[in-house]
């Protein structure tokens, strides 16, 4: 568009020579190029306004007698971009230097000041100016009205964080901790009268342990005033030793060389293994699982198989929370989820996760 403007006016300059007397090669020459010079006004408008200014001038000075079209755009686009001073001081050096160019031609005074009077008319040089000035305050309007509805968006976004936080306080901080602090009592009544703690009873306390943790770092993120680092791949060892502890036969499989993930990714893997193994634990009735991670170029894959016998029904016909919620995160990133039965038993999660790589 802007090469067809720029194109067209510089037509229309030499267009307009061409009908009063013929110009010599110069005066074309300015004229297409005080057209041309207009194809960076927005980049570049003072330069753009001191280009058009000087080829008006220059033809101006050779005796061709036409409007400096070309100008009166530039002034239109320096006000535009907020050049007020420079547009106006640029359009008062031109009314006083046409007549002096159209002098060097004519040698007459009265004459050379009708002709500059013409080629630059004060009313058509206000109106270029004006409009250019009513285009940038109708667009400084429109990105004031959109910071405010940003503002607006992110102000109602922060309370229902709030909100929420505050419902998750309310409602799980207290039974959380009633389950942590009686796991813990039994824990150490049974080592006080020197019995053995049963492995259920410690997967009992270590997972009160944890969702107290998971719940603190939750409700300090809706916040606003995370101070932990948030769970990622480096954690994966303990949710499988965890896992054995629950009493399930799980193995973990690096393969590819680590390296660092975006935090999104990371915390995604994360969470992908750890609703993985707990759906396993409560549904699955399985003896073994297995975790395996897989660093490759431009993906991370992760894929957790067990070997239980958790119906069909109730894992593919109607998704759990948990699995819908690892779709959504792993969608958000632009990666696949396949949660599904295995054909010879049991159950495998298996996600994809792009990874764009910095260096």
């Amino acid at each position: 568009m802007d090469w067809a403007i720029a194109l067209g006016v510089a037509a229309t300059l030499v267009v307009a020579g061409l009908s009063g007397q013929s110009p010599s090669p110069l005066g074309y020459a300015l004229l297409a190029a005080g057209g041309l010079a207009l194809v960076p006004r927005r980049s570049a408008p003072v330069i753009v306004l001191v280009v058009t200014g000087l080829c008006a001038l220059g033809y101006q000075a050779i005796g061709v007698d036409v409007p400096a079209v070309a100008y009166l755009f530039a002034v239109y686009a320096a006000v535009r971009a907020g050049h007020r001073i420079v547009a106006v001081a640029g359009s008062v050096i031109m009314l006083a230097a046409l007549p002096l160019a159209a002098l060097a031609s004519l040698h007459d005074m009265g004459e050379a000041f009708t002709q500059a009077r013409g080629a630059l008319e004060i009313a058509w040089l206000v109106a270029a100016g004006a409009a250019g000035e009513a285009l940038r305050q109708a667009e400084r309007r429109a990105d004031e009205a959109e910071r405010t509805r940003e503002e607006t968006a992110r102000r109602r976004a922060d309370e229902e964080r709030l909100h929420i936080a505050r419902e998750l306080h309310d409602s799980l901080t207290h039974q959380i901790s009633v389950i942590k602090v009686q796991a813990e009592v039994a824990v150490h009544l049974a080592r006080k009268r020197g019995e053995q703690v049963p492995d259920a009873l410690l997967a009992i306390r270590d997972a009160g342990r944890e969702a107290a943790r998971e719940l603190r770092a939750t409700l300090e993120a809706l916040r606003g005033d995370d101070q932990h680092a948030p769970r990622g791949l480096d954690q994966v060892p303990e949710l499988v030793d965890r896992a054995r502890t629950a009493g399930l036969d799980a193995t973990l499989t690096i393969e590819g060389h680590p390296h660092d993930m975006p935090a999104a990714v990371d915390r995604t893997a994360y969470r992908i293994v750890q609703e993985s193994l707990t759906n396993i634990a409560r549904h699955a009735a399985t003896a073994t699982a297995s975790v395996r991670i897989d660093y490759r170029p431009n993906a991370l894959v992760i894929r957790v198989d067990d070997d239980g016998a958790a119906a069909t029904a109730d894992t593919t016909s109607v998704p759990g929370v948990g699995l819908l919620g690892m779709g959504e995160r792993v969608t958000a990133l632009g990666g696949h989820l396949r949660a599904a039965p295995r054909s010879e038993g049991g159950f495998t999660v298996h996600a994809e996760l792009p990874v764009v790589r910095t260096s």
